[in-house]
């Protein structure tokens, strides 16, 4: 899987610009979002007797040089892929539902089927997240979103009811950075020290259909270590739908 992606990571690198620009829009209309903004129409709860499948964790670290370029940081990446797995299976056993695992060699097997996820979940972002002007009509505001049949030998390959995604991108100043933003700011130019963005989206593997979604982004956190990347998994997946028993 992370072969196929290898040219999503290079991507998000050039256009790390882009992802500043709608970060920065995202976070202004957070504020404003209804927790149930986030949930199908009509979904409102996991049965208790469900399988939940976690999808590999797609994350990646860049540090930012002094002329705003993204260079990839595999040890960065490697420490917060642990921190933040940590926290998601911390998150899971909570729940109280069977939990499955999607290991790395099903992961490849099914590679071109969960690479989508993260183009749809930024679609997602834009069009209903940030909506206004990115509103897509046809939507009516409402999370109406789906896979297709794009993850059924996913589903009977694993035998799982839903599907977790989560998806993370962080980016660090350098020390260069670091400077040239002081002494940008000596002449009243303000320029960015980085960005966390991430997104989590939970699917009916039946139907393909995006139950629930949620996103993430500030210039604030470190998945680096352990504390500050378990509280960032912690405010993704707030809001997650509640387990109800049977």
């Amino acid at each position: 899987m992370g072969r196929l992606l290898s040219g999503v990571h290079t991507s998000w690198a050039r256009c790390l610009p882009v992802y500043l620009l709608s970060a920065v829009l995202l976070l202004g209309s957070l504020t404003a979002t209804a927790a149930d903004k986030f949930l199908a129409p009509g979904f409102t709860s996991i049965p208790a007797s469900s399988d939940l499948l976690l999808i590999p964790l797609d994350v990646e670290l860049f540090e930012l040089g002094a002329g705003g370029v993204a260079e990839p940081k595999a040890d960065w990446t490697a420490a917060a892929g642990k921190h933040m797995n940590t926290a998601l299976e911390a998150f899971g056993a909570r729940l109280g539902l069977k939990l499955s695992h999607l290991d790395e060699d099903e992961a490849d097997s099914h590679a071109e089927a969960l690479s989508l996820h993260a183009a749809v979940a930024q679609s997602i972002s834009l069009h209903h997240g940030m909506a206004g002007t990115w509103a897509l009509p046809t939507k009516a505001g409402q999370l109406d979103w789906s896979f297709g049949d794009a993850f059924a030998d996913l589903q009977r390959a694993t035998g799982a009811d839903y599907a977790l995604f989560t998806w993370a991108r962080d980016s660090y100043a350098s020390g260069g950075r670091k400077a040239a933003m002081v002494a940008l700011a000596l002449i009243g130019v303000g320029v960015s020290g980085g960005i966390q963005i991430a997104y989590a989206t939970l699917v009916d593997l039946h139907t393909g259909r995006v139950v629930w979604f949620n996103q993430l982004a500030r210039g604030t956190g470190d998945l680096r270590e352990a504390t500050p990347a378990a509280e960032t998994v912690e405010t993704l997946l707030r809001g997650f739908p509640r387990v109800a028993p049977q």
